[in-house]
């Protein structure tokens, strides 16, 4: 396996549970604890944790049951009911390490290289060790090492905005501008830019409601020397994909503050309060091939998805449970199981990121995004993230 984020874990216990001998290669030498920020549960999501009864929903997820528009003035402009539930990565990234175990996961692990012929695969690792096997999933990201080197046409293309991304605990926020954003999910659509706002986890329970508010807020950078400098770092370091909590440069943060100021009041408190916020670029990433011979190419490293249909971490776990369950159905024949499993994998990439593009050029640049336009979230369908249990 290579990568060790969500797509990778669970790539890893589903083919474990398969009957495979599984090692997972990280390339960082930290556990991957306070990478991203909030997600949108989707049933895909959760597969592994209820069907091995790991599940406890109130503990790792927090619900909302109304899709919230707010005007200018912080009126509410539209609501309608919802059944989605959020979490954070950290919640779902150490409920599948834990399961793994730490024998099968091997940090400061870069992977250089990628070999293969009839009998097997060998992947390199930085260090000058080989590890050799029947297969090789590379679930390594939107930045993939594996893709680049199988597939080095198909890198990321910057979609013209960014998401500024950040969280703030229940204590930070006045009570009343708390109690109004925790139950739903907040909208509030601007010209060419929407931000939203929904409840997730907090990382201590034992104070407060246990939740914190996780909000998103979509800007256009054009691409060239704005977007060079909004995506290079505060030590100098032009960053491709993200730029970390705590590394931005301070005007960037000090020009976000000063445009909340246009925000509805709880959302202008929410993003002033920040003490961290980062920045993610949005990126369209999208392969011809999942399956190279004997190496599957999985989640992010086949399909990178622009966030409003909130699957990417879906896309990942589904990719995964096909992968095993091709494995199974093939007993174990690596080449023929990946032939079976490769065009459902692709046409689902395919068509949700072909979504998640007109839901961003809508709403970024078309302007047609209207107040109480439903919600894009869904896998396979606008909707399916609901969450029933």
């Amino acid at each position: 396996m290579v990568g060790g984020s969500l797509g990778g874990l669970n790539a890893a216990l589903w083919l474990a549970d398969a009957g495979c001998d599984v090692r997972v290669l990280e390339r960082s030498r930290s556990p991957l604890e306070g990478r991203g920020a909030g997600i949108v549960l989707h049933p895909a999501t959760l597969r592994y944790f209820t069907e091995h009864r790991l599940l406890d929903l109130d503990r790792i997820s927090a619900p909302a049951r109304s899709v919230r528009y707010l005007g200018r003035d912080g009126s509410v402009a539209h609501e309608s009911p919802c059944r989605y539930r959020f979490t954070s990565f950290n919640t779902l990234y150490r409920g599948l390490l834990d399961r793994l175990g730490p024998d099968r996961y091997h940090l400061g692990a870069e992977v250089v290289g990628i070999e293969q012929d009839a009998s097997g695969v060998r992947v390199q690792r930085a260090d000058g060790a080989t590890v050799s096997g029947a297969l090789a999933v590379a679930a390594d990201g939107v930045g993939s090492t594996a893709r680049r080197l199988l597939a080095p046409g198909a890198g990321p293309r910057y979609a013209g905005y960014v998401g500024w991304r950040g969280t703030v605990e229940e204590t930070e926020l006045d009570r009343g501008t708390f109690a109004a954003l925790a139950p739903v999910i907040t909208y509030h659509v601007m010209e060419a830019s929407h931000i939203l706002a929904y409840p997730i986890p907090a990382r201590d329970r034992t104070r407060g409601s246990g939740r914190c508010i996780n909000w998103v807020w979509y800007r256009n950078v054009p691409e060239g020397a704005a977007f060079d400098d909004v995506m290079t770092d505060r030590h100098g370091v032009r960053q491709a994909v993200s730029v970390s909590p705590g590394a931005v440069q301070d005007g960037h943060v000090d020009e976000l503050r000063a445009a909340s100021a246009d925000l509805p009041p709880p959302l202008a408190e929410m993003v002033g309060v920040t003490g961290r916020p980062f920045i993610q670029a949005v990126v369209d990433v999208e392969v011809e091939r999942m399956a190279i011979g004997r190496i599957a190419l999985l989640g992010d490293a086949a399909f990178s998805l622009r966030p409003h249909a909130a699957v990417g971490t879906a896309k990942a776990a589904e990719d995964a449970w096909r992968l095993a369950r091709a494995l199974q159905a093939c007993n174990g024949d690596v080449v023929e199981a990946l032939r079976c499993w490769e065009p459902g994998q692709l046409a689902l990439g395919r068509q949700v990121l072909a979504r998640t593009r007109e839901a961003g050029n809508r709403s970024q640049f078309e302007g047609t995004w209207r107040v109480g336009d439903p919600l894009p979230f869904g896998l396979y369908e606008v909707g399916d993230s609901a969450i029933t249990l």
